[in-house]
């Protein structure tokens, strides 16, 4: 099954996508609180997938997407956005990421996304 890193800057979004993906067979290998920790992170473990946040503090998600895709090209990722960030999302997508989940999350739709992105 495939190794993720979860990038959120509320705990309890983490916590939740976390207890998602556990659910469903995933193994969930580390976990940062804003772009600059997920950039760290994803050198130092190599994740199969990053489910990045899109508005952190220090370094948001669209430039974390950015560093993390001049790092490995074929870097999975798939943003987290609230409602209403259209533009946002469309931004990540052209930087390289793959696929995107609206919060409040569905169970469902989180893993549809990461059969998609991962198998």
């Amino acid at each position: 099954m495939a190794s993720i890193l979860i990038v959120d800057d509320a705990a309890f979004m983490r916590m939740m996508i976390k207890d998602i993906l556990t659910k469903n067979g995933y193994t969930v290998i580390g976990e940062a609180e804003n772009g600059l920790k997920a950039v760290e992170k994803y050198k130092e473990l190599n994740p199969d997938l990053v489910i990045m946040d899109i508005t952190m503090p220090e370094m948001d998600g669209i430039q974390a997407v950015k560093q993390i895709k001049s790092l490995n090209s074929a870097a999975k990722i798939i943003m987290c956005s609230a409602m209403g960030q259209q533009a946002m999302v469309i931004e990540s997508i052209q930087a390289g990421a793959r696929d995107f989940i609206v919060k409040p999350f569905r169970a469902e739709r989180v893993i549809e996304a990461v059969k998609k992105v991962v198998g």
